[in-house]
């Protein structure tokens, strides 16, 4: 059996900004990869001023996510699940999140349908997002909650037994794509090459906003330099949500393979022998078929 890498992400799109290259890097090799949609994104806004299914997009924004998570599976190679919550929204200070939403479910219920899918799946990792959700979307700091929770829960055969046979996953890891380390060196890199590139004020204002005390947690630095054009053609494939002239593609592609050619994680918990740093989130992991 090949190994089996699980990503678990709050909106459909979020795996394509946080992970794909890994993911196709992963599947290039042999290994299977199953990324989960904790809701369908439908409180989503249209971010792409040039988006061609703007009808679509007001009449019926949750099935075109729905048609454009399909295209950036397809791009990847991996296999995808819905977790089957509403998005919860963005609320504005004071207001309160859509009823019945994916945050507002109580996370002894939410985190049951992760079981069933990690027990099915037998992954050997699980990625997810840290304590703070990447940043405090309420979805994704709830992905977070069910992620450690189902992580945990899917071991012991006394925990939901009616969802299977128990599955100890061997590694969980959160998201540190974005880390200050790997966006500096990009800076510094673009600075010396193209001082006049508008992008040095928006990473300015980026790293105003995170602060430049923000610690790099990353342990595990994956080489995937050569997955980068999938990562960018997933990205785009959630036209709705992701500009195609925006932020995300102003970062020449030959500077960041020769820059910072990795996407990075942080190791929280490991049931097998491994050190640190890694350069495989598989390190330590011997799968069925070569036991």
């Amino acid at each position: 059996m090949p190994l089996r890498l699980l990503a678990v992400h709050a909106h459909p799109d979020d795996e394509s900004s946080k992970g794909s290259a890994t993911y196709a890097h992963y599947r290039k090799q042999g290994a299977e990869v199953l990324v989960v949609s904790a809701t369908g994104g439908e409180q989503g806004s249209i971010l792409n001023e040039h988006l061609e299914a703007r009808a679509h997009a007001v009449r019926d924004m949750a099935g075109l996510r729905v048609l454009e998570m399909a295209r950036a599976q397809a791009i990847m190679g991996v296999d995808h699940a819905w977790l089957g919550y509403s998005d919860s929204g963005l609320p504005e200070e004071g207001e309160s999140v859509a009823v019945n939403s994916f945050s507002t479910i109580p996370l002894e219920i939410s985190a049951e349908p992760l079981v069933r899918i990690i027990r099915r799946f037998k992954p050997h990792v699980l990625v997810t997002y840290d304590e703070n959700g990447g940043y405090p979307h309420p979805d994704h700091i709830r992905t977070h909650e069910v992620s450690v929770a189902a992580y945990e829960a899917a071991a012991d055969p006394d925990r939901y037994p009616d969802a299977g046979p128990a599955w100890q996953i061997s590694k969980l890891y959160y998201d540190r794509i974005m880390n200050n380390t790997k966006m500096h060196a990009i800076y510094d890199a673009i600075k010396e090459e193209t001082p006049d590139s508008p992008i040095l004020a928006q990473l300015d204002e980026m790293f105003e906003r995170w602060g430049d005390d923000r610690p790099d947690l990353s342990t595990t630095h994956i080489d995937v330099a050569d997955s980068f054009e999938i990562r960018d053609d997933a990205l785009r494939a959630h036209a709705s949500q992701v500009d195609p002239t925006g932020f995300f593609f102003r970062f020449p592609l030959e500077l960041q393979r020769r820059v910072w050619p990795t996407e990075d994680f942080q190791l929280i918990d490991s049931k097998v022998e491994t050190h640190l740093p890694e350069t495989d989130l598989f390190a330590g992991v011997v799968s069925e078929e070569g036991e």
